[in-house]
Protein backbone atom coordinates (compact mmCIF):
# COMPACT_ATOMS: atom_id res chain seq x y z
CA UNK A 1 0.00 0.00 0.00
CA UNK A 2 1.14 3.54 -0.71
CA UNK A 3 2.60 5.05 2.52
CA UNK A 4 0.43 8.15 1.99
CA UNK A 5 -2.63 5.93 2.44
CA UNK A 6 -1.48 4.06 5.56
CA UNK A 7 -2.00 4.92 9.21
CA UNK A 8 0.28 4.44 12.19
CA UNK A 9 -0.68 4.65 15.88
CA UNK A 10 1.84 6.17 18.27
CA UNK A 11 1.31 6.02 22.04
CA UNK A 12 3.31 8.71 23.88
CA UNK A 13 4.20 7.34 27.32
CA UNK A 14 6.29 9.20 29.88
CA UNK A 15 7.35 7.78 33.23
CA UNK A 16 6.86 10.93 35.29
CA UNK A 17 3.31 11.76 36.35
CA UNK A 18 2.43 14.21 39.11
CA UNK A 19 -0.98 12.91 40.15
CA UNK A 20 -0.28 9.20 39.64
CA UNK A 21 3.47 8.42 39.79
CA UNK A 22 4.77 5.80 37.33
CA UNK A 23 1.25 5.12 36.13
CA UNK A 24 2.30 3.59 32.81
CA UNK A 25 3.92 0.72 34.74
CA UNK A 26 1.17 0.12 37.32
CA UNK A 27 0.18 -3.53 36.99
CA UNK A 28 -2.48 -4.43 39.56
CA UNK A 29 -4.48 -6.05 36.75
CA UNK A 30 -1.59 -8.39 35.93
CA UNK A 31 -0.51 -6.20 33.01
CA UNK A 32 1.11 -2.75 33.01
CA UNK A 33 -1.22 0.09 32.06
CA UNK A 34 0.73 0.78 28.87
CA UNK A 35 0.05 -2.81 27.74
CA UNK A 36 -3.70 -2.33 28.15
CA UNK A 37 -3.55 0.78 25.97
CA UNK A 38 -1.35 -0.97 23.39
CA UNK A 39 -3.69 -3.97 23.21
CA UNK A 40 -6.75 -1.75 22.75
CA UNK A 41 -5.06 0.29 20.02
CA UNK A 42 -3.82 -2.86 18.28
CA UNK A 43 -7.43 -3.73 17.52
CA UNK A 44 -7.56 -0.94 14.92
CA UNK A 45 -8.32 -2.18 11.42
CA UNK A 46 -7.13 1.02 9.77
CA UNK A 47 -3.65 1.26 11.33
CA UNK A 48 -0.77 -0.90 10.17
CA UNK A 49 1.37 -0.65 13.34
CA UNK A 50 1.37 0.54 16.93
CA UNK A 51 4.51 2.13 18.37
CA UNK A 52 5.15 3.45 21.89
CA UNK A 53 7.19 6.68 22.10
CA UNK A 54 8.69 6.91 25.58
CA UNK A 55 11.30 8.71 27.64
CA UNK A 56 11.84 5.72 29.93
CA UNK A 57 14.05 2.67 29.58
CA UNK A 58 11.74 0.90 32.05
CA UNK A 59 8.71 1.51 29.86
CA UNK A 60 10.64 0.44 26.75
CA UNK A 61 11.63 -2.83 28.48
CA UNK A 62 8.03 -3.43 29.56
CA UNK A 63 6.83 -2.83 26.00
CA UNK A 64 9.38 -5.30 24.67
CA UNK A 65 8.25 -7.93 27.16
CA UNK A 66 4.69 -7.92 25.85
CA UNK A 67 5.82 -7.92 22.22
CA UNK A 68 5.40 -4.23 21.45
CA UNK A 69 7.69 -1.77 19.70
CA UNK A 70 9.16 1.27 21.46
CA UNK A 71 11.06 4.36 20.30
CA UNK A 72 13.07 6.41 22.80
CA UNK A 73 12.54 10.17 23.13
CA UNK A 74 13.71 12.93 25.44
CA UNK A 75 12.17 13.48 28.90
CA UNK A 76 12.01 17.18 27.98
CA UNK A 77 9.19 16.75 25.43
CA UNK A 78 6.46 19.20 26.59
CA UNK A 79 3.50 17.21 25.23
CA UNK A 80 2.49 13.92 23.68
CA UNK A 81 2.45 15.45 20.22
CA UNK A 82 5.91 16.94 20.72
CA UNK A 83 7.14 13.47 21.72
CA UNK A 84 5.72 12.03 18.49
CA UNK A 85 7.29 14.82 16.43
CA UNK A 86 10.67 14.04 18.00
CA UNK A 87 10.27 10.36 17.13
CA UNK A 88 8.90 11.01 13.63
CA UNK A 89 12.16 10.45 11.66
CA UNK A 90 12.46 6.98 13.24
CA UNK A 91 8.83 5.95 12.74
CA UNK A 92 7.55 3.85 9.83
CA UNK A 93 6.32 5.74 6.79
CA UNK A 94 2.61 6.49 7.03
CA UNK A 95 0.41 9.27 5.70
CA UNK A 96 -1.60 9.44 8.94
CA UNK A 97 -0.16 9.31 12.47
CA UNK A 98 -2.61 8.80 15.33
CA UNK A 99 -1.79 10.07 18.82
CA UNK A 100 -3.40 7.72 21.36
CA UNK A 101 -2.61 8.76 24.92
CA UNK A 102 -0.96 6.10 27.05
CA UNK A 103 -3.45 6.57 29.87
CA UNK A 104 -6.47 5.77 27.65
CA UNK A 105 -6.62 1.96 27.98
CA UNK A 106 -10.34 1.80 27.22
CA UNK A 107 -10.39 3.81 24.01
CA UNK A 108 -12.16 1.58 21.51
CA UNK A 109 -10.34 0.54 18.35
CA UNK A 110 -13.48 1.51 16.40
CA UNK A 111 -13.09 5.07 17.68
CA UNK A 112 -9.51 5.17 16.42
CA UNK A 113 -10.68 3.93 13.02
CA UNK A 114 -13.41 6.58 12.95
CA UNK A 115 -10.82 9.33 13.47
CA UNK A 116 -8.60 7.92 10.72
CA UNK A 117 -11.55 7.68 8.33
CA UNK A 118 -12.43 11.33 8.87
CA UNK A 119 -9.27 12.36 7.02
CA UNK A 120 -10.41 10.30 4.03
CA UNK A 121 -13.84 11.93 4.07
CA UNK A 122 -12.53 15.46 4.56
CA UNK A 123 -9.37 15.99 2.48
CA UNK A 124 -9.10 19.63 3.55
CA UNK A 125 -8.63 18.67 7.20
CA UNK A 126 -5.12 18.42 8.60
CA UNK A 127 -6.19 16.85 11.89
CA UNK A 128 -9.12 14.67 12.97
CA UNK A 129 -10.42 14.18 16.49
CA UNK A 130 -13.49 12.94 18.37
CA UNK A 131 -16.12 14.40 20.67
CA UNK A 132 -18.99 13.08 22.75
CA UNK A 133 -22.22 14.83 23.78
CA UNK A 134 -21.89 16.67 27.08
CA UNK A 135 -25.13 16.34 29.05
CA UNK A 136 -24.12 17.13 32.64
CA UNK A 137 -23.89 20.51 34.38
CA UNK A 138 -21.12 19.05 36.53
CA UNK A 139 -19.04 18.12 33.47
CA UNK A 140 -19.81 21.47 31.86
CA UNK A 141 -18.32 23.25 34.88
CA UNK A 142 -15.35 20.89 35.26
CA UNK A 143 -12.10 22.34 33.80
CA UNK A 144 -10.78 18.79 33.35
CA UNK A 145 -13.61 18.07 30.90
CA UNK A 146 -12.43 19.93 27.80
CA UNK A 147 -15.26 21.47 25.78
CA UNK A 148 -15.32 21.68 21.99
CA UNK A 149 -17.16 24.36 20.05
CA UNK A 150 -18.19 22.96 16.68
CA UNK A 151 -19.84 23.95 13.42
CA UNK A 152 -21.06 21.68 10.60
CA UNK A 153 -18.26 20.59 8.29
CA UNK A 154 -18.65 21.84 4.74
CA UNK A 155 -16.78 20.87 1.62
CA UNK A 156 -14.53 23.57 0.25
CA UNK A 157 -16.80 26.21 -1.31
CA UNK A 158 -16.74 26.02 -5.11
CA UNK A 159 -15.52 28.94 -7.16
CA UNK A 160 -19.01 30.35 -7.65
CA UNK A 161 -19.00 31.43 -4.00
CA UNK A 162 -21.64 29.07 -2.60
CA UNK A 163 -21.19 27.81 0.94
CA UNK A 164 -20.33 24.23 0.08
CA UNK A 165 -21.98 20.92 0.91
CA UNK A 166 -22.53 19.92 4.54
CA UNK A 167 -21.11 16.45 5.31
CA UNK A 168 -23.57 14.76 7.71
CA UNK A 169 -22.39 13.92 11.25
CA UNK A 170 -19.09 15.69 10.65
CA UNK A 171 -17.99 18.86 12.42
CA UNK A 172 -15.37 21.59 12.12
CA UNK A 173 -13.69 22.45 15.41
CA UNK A 174 -13.85 26.19 16.05
CA UNK A 175 -12.42 26.26 19.56
CA UNK A 176 -11.57 24.11 22.59
CA UNK A 177 -11.78 25.33 26.17
CA UNK A 178 -11.75 24.32 29.80
CA UNK A 179 -14.46 26.90 30.35
CA UNK A 180 -18.20 26.12 29.94
CA UNK A 181 -18.60 27.19 26.32
CA UNK A 182 -20.68 28.22 24.51
CA UNK A 183 -21.75 30.49 27.36
CA UNK A 184 -25.53 30.91 27.52
CA UNK A 185 -26.65 34.41 28.44
CA UNK A 186 -29.92 32.95 29.74
CA UNK A 187 -29.28 29.45 31.06
CA UNK A 188 -31.90 26.73 30.62
CA UNK A 189 -31.25 23.11 31.62
CA UNK A 190 -32.80 21.94 28.37
CA UNK A 191 -29.79 23.34 26.52
CA UNK A 192 -27.90 20.24 27.66
CA UNK A 193 -30.51 18.03 25.99
CA UNK A 194 -30.47 19.75 22.60
CA UNK A 195 -30.42 17.66 19.41
CA UNK A 196 -27.94 17.85 17.78
CA UNK A 197 -25.94 18.59 20.93
CA UNK A 198 -24.98 22.15 21.69
CA UNK A 199 -22.34 21.13 24.23
CA UNK A 200 -19.57 18.69 23.36
CA UNK A 201 -16.77 17.13 25.39
CA UNK A 202 -13.49 16.58 23.59
CA UNK A 203 -12.07 13.06 23.42
CA UNK A 204 -8.28 13.27 23.50
CA UNK A 205 -7.32 11.44 20.32
CA UNK A 206 -5.75 13.06 17.26
CA UNK A 207 -5.22 11.66 13.77
CA UNK A 208 -2.63 13.89 12.09
CA UNK A 209 -1.63 14.01 8.49
CA UNK A 210 2.09 13.34 8.63
CA UNK A 211 2.72 16.64 6.84
CA UNK A 212 1.22 18.54 9.80
CA UNK A 213 3.60 16.83 12.23
CA UNK A 214 6.55 17.45 9.92
CA UNK A 215 5.79 21.18 10.14
CA UNK A 216 4.87 21.15 13.84
CA UNK A 217 7.99 22.85 15.15
CA UNK A 218 7.52 25.67 12.64
CA UNK A 219 3.94 26.45 13.66
CA UNK A 220 3.56 29.84 15.35
CA UNK A 221 3.36 29.83 19.12
CA UNK A 222 -0.17 30.10 20.50
CA UNK A 223 -1.12 32.28 23.45
CA UNK A 224 -4.49 30.51 23.53
CA UNK A 225 -2.82 27.10 23.83
CA UNK A 226 -0.63 28.41 26.63
CA UNK A 227 -3.41 30.01 28.68
CA UNK A 228 -5.82 27.07 28.30
CA UNK A 229 -3.03 24.44 28.42
CA UNK A 230 -4.55 22.80 25.34
CA UNK A 231 -2.10 22.03 22.54
CA UNK A 232 -4.84 21.65 19.90
CA UNK A 233 -5.40 25.40 20.05
CA UNK A 234 -2.00 25.85 18.44
CA UNK A 235 -3.40 24.01 15.41
CA UNK A 236 -6.53 26.20 15.43
CA UNK A 237 -4.48 29.41 15.60
CA UNK A 238 -2.25 28.21 12.77
CA UNK A 239 -5.31 27.91 10.52
CA UNK A 240 -5.14 24.13 10.12
CA UNK A 241 -8.68 22.72 9.88
CA UNK A 242 -9.63 20.15 12.53
CA UNK A 243 -12.49 17.80 11.69
CA UNK A 244 -14.45 15.98 14.40
CA UNK A 245 -17.00 13.20 14.66
CA UNK A 246 -19.04 12.05 17.64
CA UNK A 247 -18.94 8.85 19.64
CA UNK A 248 -21.58 7.91 22.21
CA UNK A 249 -19.33 7.82 25.25
CA UNK A 250 -15.83 9.02 26.10
CA UNK A 251 -13.28 6.49 27.29
CA UNK A 252 -12.18 6.98 30.87
CA UNK A 253 -8.61 8.26 31.10
CA UNK A 254 -6.40 7.34 34.05
CA UNK A 255 -5.17 10.48 35.82
CA UNK A 256 -5.47 9.79 39.56
CA UNK A 257 -5.22 6.86 42.01
CA UNK A 258 -9.02 6.83 42.13
CA UNK A 259 -9.20 6.55 38.32
CA UNK A 260 -6.76 3.65 38.35
CA UNK A 261 -8.58 1.83 41.17
CA UNK A 262 -11.84 2.10 39.22
CA UNK A 263 -10.11 0.76 36.09
CA UNK A 264 -8.71 -2.20 38.02
CA UNK A 265 -12.20 -2.93 39.38
CA UNK A 266 -13.67 -2.86 35.87
CA UNK A 267 -10.98 -5.22 34.63
CA UNK A 268 -11.70 -7.68 37.43
CA UNK A 269 -15.42 -7.63 36.65
CA UNK A 270 -14.82 -8.22 32.94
Amino acid sequence: MNPSQTALIVIPARLSSQRLPRKMLLAETGRPLIEHTWRAASGSRRASRVVVATDSDEIAVAVGRFGGEAVMTSPAAPSGTARIVEALPRLPEAGVVVNVQGDEPELAAAAIDLAIGLLDRCPEAGVATLVTPLRSREDLSDPAAVKAVLAPWRDRPPENGTTGRVIPDTWRAIYFSRAPVPAARDWRDELLAATPPLYWQHVGIYAYRRSVLEEWNDLPESRLAEVESLEQLRVIEAGIPIVAAAIDHAARGIDTPKDYAAFVARCRRA
